[in-house]
């Protein structure tokens, strides 16, 4: 078994979602007491906060690099990011290694393409929803139809993140917002839903829906874990 190497703490509430599902998931495909090899790096979210909101995503670019090169000399052979918005400085972590790197777009879109869904609607951070280093590669690479919330439900589902979820703070009535925002899009069209924010899935599990529900944190690790056990 492969060694992944995990860039967390974007939330630690997710990042501990990550742990879960691996050891879960290789218990699952290989049995008996099998646990899953990993490093984990994490950050200081107050930190990425900061610099998220003051616009300076080279600052997180150049820690992301960091990170990176510390997964490398701890011995990782596969490097994942486990959050969806930073992936908007990726192209630090693809420049600081030579180690395979696992997009959680790319992986998402593989699971979707599984399902035979065509068109979806992705939630997260504003940044996920409204620049295009999420959705280019699901419309490039996979062909996908993407929709967005509109812009007052995109506010709402950002705050929720921010304010709640990234604190570890799940609330009912933040789960009946998104649900109702989530309901929007399935009336638009949408036969799946992205779970575009890792702290989602935990807010919004699939049995609170009547969609296809994409939990990007667990189709992240199990592909990466494809590559790893294989």
């Amino acid at each position: 078994m492969k060694t992944i190497g995990m860039i967390g703490g974007m939330s630690w509430e997710s990042s501990k979602m990550y742990y879960q599902y691996a050891n879960e998931y290789v218990k699952e495909n290989l049995g008996g007491s099998h646990s899953c090899k990993c490093v984990l790096v994490s950050v200081d979210f107050a930190e990425i906060e900061r610099y998220t909101f003051a616009g300076q995503w080279n600052k997180i670019g150049e820690m992301m690099a960091t990170c990176t090169r510390q997964l490398e000399a701890a011995g990782a052979d596969i490097i994942i990011l486990c959050t969806n918005t930073i992936h908007l400085v990726s192209d630090y972590i693809e420049s600081s290694t030579q180690l395979p790197f696992l997009h959680i777009a790319a992986a998402t879109g593989q699971s979707i393409r599984s399902r035979e869904l065509q068109k979806v609607g992705l939630i997260g951070t504003k940044f996920t929803m409204e620049k295009d280093f999420y959705t280019t590669i699901l419309t490039k690479d996979f062909g996908l139809d993407v929709i967005v919330p509109g812009a007052d439900d995109r506010e709402i589902i950002h705050d929720i993140i921010y304010q709640e979820l990234v604190k570890g703070k799940f609330t009912g009535s933040a789960r009946n917002k998104c649900t109702k925002i989530i309901e929007k899009l399935a009336a638009q069209g949408a036969e799946g839903i992205i779970m575009g924010c890792t702290e989602l899935p935990i807010l919004i599990p699939e049995k609170h829906l009547n969609i296809h529900a994409i939990d990007t944190t667990k189709v992240h690790i199990q592909k990466a874990l494809d590559w790893a056990i294989s």
